[in-house]
């Protein structure tokens, strides 16, 4: 009977491990605007990254506006659903389908601030899937330092 329950357990336990090893990538940066301007100019809705980051080409909503379709210049497509929105603050998504070299991708968007000085910080965590875990750190690393002084650039 013991070893029977190791086996109903054991499933968990390595899905308790493999949460636990999830790689992280965090980057913020500093703009002179108002939260509200800022939010305005990059998640007013969940296709307001195709407003400001330079990979994306063209970016369309389905499913009520929460899922979006991400077109990338030079080729590439990228699926994401919305799985948490703060109107003004934080929206939260995973990739459904991507040729990025992650799995079980989940990430926030973030926007905090006040009077005419913001912060917005993006971060992710995720399973490395086809490369090593500096590599696929590197990728998501250059997505969001790339989005992020892109979106400075506009103030």
């Amino acid at each position: 009977m013991k070893s029977v329950g190791l086996y109903l357990v054991a499933p968990a336990l390595l899905a308790t491990v493999a949460a636990a090893s999830a790689a992280e990538v965090t980057e913020s940066i500093e703009i002179k605007a108002a939260p509200a301007k800022v939010w305005a100019a990059s998640a007013d809705d969940f296709c307001g990254i195709g407003k400001f980051h330079p990979a994306v080409e063209k970016c369309e909503l389905s499913k009520g506006g929460k899922t979006r379709t991400l077109s990338l210049k030079g080729g590439g497509t990228i699926v994401e659903d919305q799985t948490a929105n703060s109107d003004g603050s934080s929206y939260s998504y995973v990739i459904v389908e991507s040729p990025l070299p992650v799995a079980d991708y989940k990430s926030t968007f973030t926007v905090k601030g006040s009077g005419d000085s913001s912060t917005v910080t993006w971060t992710g965590s995720f399973q490395p899937k086809g490369a090593d875990e500096a590599a696929a750190k590197k990728v998501i690393q250059g997505i969001y330092s790339g989005g992020l002084a892109a979106l400075k650039a506009k103030f």
